[in-house]
């Protein structure tokens, strides 16, 4: 219990550096129909073993409860177990913490809860905030990575997907500052691709969705549980409801 939180405290206080740093940039909205889409959420799950957990853990995820997202113990074991030695454990790290910091200046966060800890009520949920992200990295010969990010400028982590979506630049046009007119701004224009990738950008958008989605459900597998539960208990308190209006005005007739 005390990781857990201790793992939660820091990742609320990157998300913190990660709103004061995203130069109010506007979040894209997540498709939430992803979640319901048990495809979208196994291929989620391929592309955060094969991409996010050789330097992010996620510590207090199990392999075996991917079954609930369709998989069984053999697509587990065989497709998604590089880490771990049995589909009971935990999804440990690949990387070392010594060269994790040596690396990139800090160990790359957990991110059990990430989608959790990275919601921003003024700007969007978690999911929107990791969807927006993740689409936007693009080249910076300045930065130590060789990358930058628009949604979380001089990130530490370089651009994990960067074979998927191809390389990009970042175009700014130069306008005039409009509380100070002698001054000008650099305001964003728009990506300038340099190398395609092996998806297309639509297709990349749609990865992209399905391992947000993963991270989300990640963060409570039990979550479509309680959602139909708490329409269960609803529909149960109306119908009681009901039954003890009628219930109190048959008592309460005849004294009246």
């Amino acid at each position: 219990m005390k990781k857990l939180i201790a793992i939660l405290l820091a990742s609320l206080s990157l998300v913190g550096a990660a709103n004061a740093s995203s130069g109010g940039i506007e979040w894209d909205k997540f498709p939430k129909e992803k979640m319901s889409d048990m495809a979208a959420l196994q291929n989620g799950a391929k592309l955060f073993v094969n991409y996010c957990l050789n330097c992010h853990a996620a510590a207090f995820m199990r392999y075996n409860r991917m079954r609930d997202i369709g998989l069984t113990e053999a697509d587990i074991k065989n497709n998604l177990l590089f880490a771990a030695d049995k589909v009971g454990e935990t999804m440990k790290v690949s990387i070392d913490a010594k060269d994790a910091k040596a690396w990139f200046g800090a160990n790359p966060p957990d991110l059990t809860v990430i989608a959790r800890s990275r919601a921003d009520g003024s700007k969007g949920s978690g999911a929107d905030y990791l969807y927006t992200y993740m689409r936007s990295f693009y080249r910076d010969d300045t930065k130590a990575t060789g990358w930058n990010n628009r949604a979380f400028p001089s990130v530490a982590m370089p651009h994990v997907l960067w074979e998927l979506q191809g390389q990009r630049t970042v175009k700014f046009d130069e306008v005039a500052d409009p509380h100070d007119h002698e001054k000008k701004v650099h305001v964003f224009a728009g990506y300038e691709q340099v190398s395609a990738g092996k998806l297309t950008e639509r297709q990349y958008d749609d990865a992209v969705a399905d391992l947000v989605a993963y991270l989300q459900w990640m963060g409570e597998p039990a979550q479509a549980q309680r959602f139909q539960l708490g329409v269960v208990v609803l529909i149960f308190l109306l119908c009681l409801t009901v039954f003890a209006w009628r219930l109190n005005a048959s008592y309460w007739k005849d004294v009246k």
